[in-house]
């Protein structure tokens, strides 16, 4: 035994002799590769102006992010930067090494890209601190200025925009000006407001510092402050591409003036000189009646939900105005912002509502309308980027906070579902469940999915372990969910007003039926799929639509026998 130990003792110290030899060698090499590199670096200096000091000048502006005027004053280089130019064409490289050439071959290039921008960028800048933000010439727009937002009284409300990750000077012009706007103004980098009427306090221009989130160098705003646009420029351009659209022929309503905020009686009167009047108004609807336009929002008197025989309405056109007792209604560009505000709640929820459902049906649409109608915020037990980028603001706020009106989840299990006090449970047809969580899963919240998609073999092994996760979703929360409110998808698709008032009674929240008209007026949101989808397209197979239609029948029997709705006729075995 003593002499096992022994050995090991030995092996021991000859294993530290080595590691120290071994250290020892490495820092002798490295001290030998440094001089040597320093040597060289040294003949490298001693054969002339080196391409740093040639453009010493420039090199310093940059780093501080100011520009030499009298370079900006006069086209052609001073000597100084002549000689900079000469460095750049032709480098003295000829004792260098080749990892030194290689370096200074990257740095030239640099300097000869930043050397011609410098020269024929003759755009003023300004300075924030070390950071160069500038107004870019090439937006269309004019700039107007530097403005304070005051979200209690804000003028530019006319249209509202959210992108937290592309937002871009162009891009919110472009939005405010095919909505007839004339201002479009950034705040915060990331928002756009649209409206007709500027401001009324002006900031410091630099006060406005924010960079876009989608365009570096362009200025979009700053902490309650606007970057504002003039549009004009582009509002003939997109004249062609405003959407002016028909709502139907409806009886007039008794006192027209007093329903109405604005009004305009014109000869020839057309359906272009109404909308234009009442976009430039900023009013979602121009109704027309005779040789009388109206501008206004729908309201209690006047709901658009019963629509007359259009015949009518072509008599009525060839009556005077005074006899006329329908009208034409049209939907201008102007977004209907009375319900667009939104915020956290100023005191934390005593009650913890979920707003629960399986993928696919509809929970991100069903978030929409609840914002837009109750002004709050919702949450979500997980952070989607895409939602956040586009306004969902909740979705960054930690999903336990209580500071939302109710919390998206599509979760299932005891643990997860009796961690809320109350849930709003929403059920979509599992047919169009399944193909809406397949489309998003391979081509996001807005696009298709391929036919290479389908046909693959990833389809098939969705059906069948997503279908069977359809049901239990559904009857976990039935069975361990303390207060439900169940919501089809379909319903509230096809009775909104109703539905949604369901839904923010059961949120104890009270809502004004202006303000559910106003939600029913932006009722698709920034998440309605669009663009060409297959017609007749049938994805599924007879395996398939059996196994489905087991679960429909077997959800079926558990709403009815707590004493819910059944699921509704369409969702039936087909």
């Amino acid at each position: 035994m003593a002499k096992a130990f022994y050995r090991l003792q030995k092996l021991i110290r000859r294993t530290q002799f080595l590691l120290f030899f071994l250290t020892a060698a490495y820092l002798m090499a490295g001290s030998l590769l440094l001089l040597q590199r320093t040597r060289l670096v040294i003949q490298q200096g001693s054969h002339g102006t080196s391409n740093n000091q040639a453009l010493m000048v420039p090199d310093e502006m940059a780093r501080v992010g100011i520009a030499d005027p009298r370079a900006l004053q006069n086209p052609h280089p001073g000597p100084r930067l002549l000689v900079g130019m000469d460095a750049l064409q032709e480098p003295a490289l000829e004792h260098s090494p080749r990892w030194l050439v290689s370096r200074n071959s990257e740095l030239r290039q640099l300097r000869r890209r930043w050397f011609h921008r410098f020269i024929s960028d003759q755009e003023p800048m300004q300075t924030a601190g070390f950071k160069v933000i500038k107004h870019t010439a090439e937006h269309k727009g004019t700039y107007i200025g530097c403005f304070t937002d005051d979200s209690r009284e804000r003028t530019l409300k006319g249209a509202i925009f959210y992108d937290l990750r592309k937002m871009t000077v162009a891009h919110c012009q472009e939005a405010c000006a095919e909505r007839a706007y004339t201002y479009a103004g950034l705040v915060y980098g990331a928002e756009c407001y649209c409206g007709n009427t500027l401001p009324a306090t002006t900031s410091k221009p630099e006060e406005c510092n924010s960079e876009c989130k989608g365009e570096k160098g362009s200025v979009c705003g700053g902490v309650n402050r606007l970057s504002v646009y003039r549009v004009e420029e582009l509002r003939a351009g997109a004249r062609r591409r405003r959407n002016v659209i028909y709502r139907g022929c409806f009886r007039a309503p008794e006192n027209l003036t007093d329903t109405f905020p604005a009004s305009l009686i014109q000869p020839n009167l057309t359906v272009e000189m109404c909308s234009e009047f009442c976009s430039k108004k900023e009013f979602p609807l121009a109704v027309i009646r005779g040789q009388e336009c109206y501008c206004g929002y729908p309201t209690g008197s006047f709901s658009l939900r019963d629509g007359a025989d259009g015949l009518r309405c072509s008599r009525t056109r060839n009556t005077s105005s005074a006899e006329g007792k329908y009208c034409l209604v049209y939907q201008t560009p102007v977004q209907d912002t009375r319900c667009t505000d939104r915020k956290f709640l100023s005191t934390k929820s005593k009650v913890f509502v979920a707003l629960s459902s399986f993928p696919g049906a509809g929970n991100t649409w069903a978030r929409h309308l609840i914002e837009h109608a109750t002004g709050y915020y919702t949450g979500s037990y997980y952070f989607d980027g895409a939602l956040y980028n586009k306004g969902f603001k909740g979705e960054k706020d930690h999903w336990r906070s209580r500071r939302t009106i109710c919390v998206k989840t599509h979760e299932s299990g005891k643990t997860e579902i009796e961690m809320f006090d109350s849930a709003i449970l929403l059920i979509r047809n599992p047919y169009k469940s399944l193909m809406a969580e397949f489309n998003r899963k391979y081509a996001g919240h807005l696009g298709y999915a391929t036919d290479r998609n389908w046909k693959s073999k990833e389809w098939p092994d969705f059906v069948n372990s997503y279908a069977s996760w359809w049901a239990s979703h559904v009857l976990d929360w039935l069975k361990y969910g303390k207060r439900l409110l169940i919501v089809h998808y379909e319903d509230l698709k096809q009775s909104l007003i109703p539905k949604l008032r369901e839904m923010v009674e059961f949120l104890n929240v009270t809502v004004t039926e202006d303000r559910l008209l106003c939600v029913e007026n932006n009722r698709d949101g920034n998440f309605k799929r669009s663009g060409a989808k297959q017609k007749d397209f049938e994805p599924f197979t007879q395996e398939m639509k059996d196994l489905i239609n087991r679960y429909i029948l077997t959800v079926d029997e558990a709403l009815r026998e707590r004493n819910f709705t059944g699921l509704p006729r369409e969702y039936m075995p087909r």
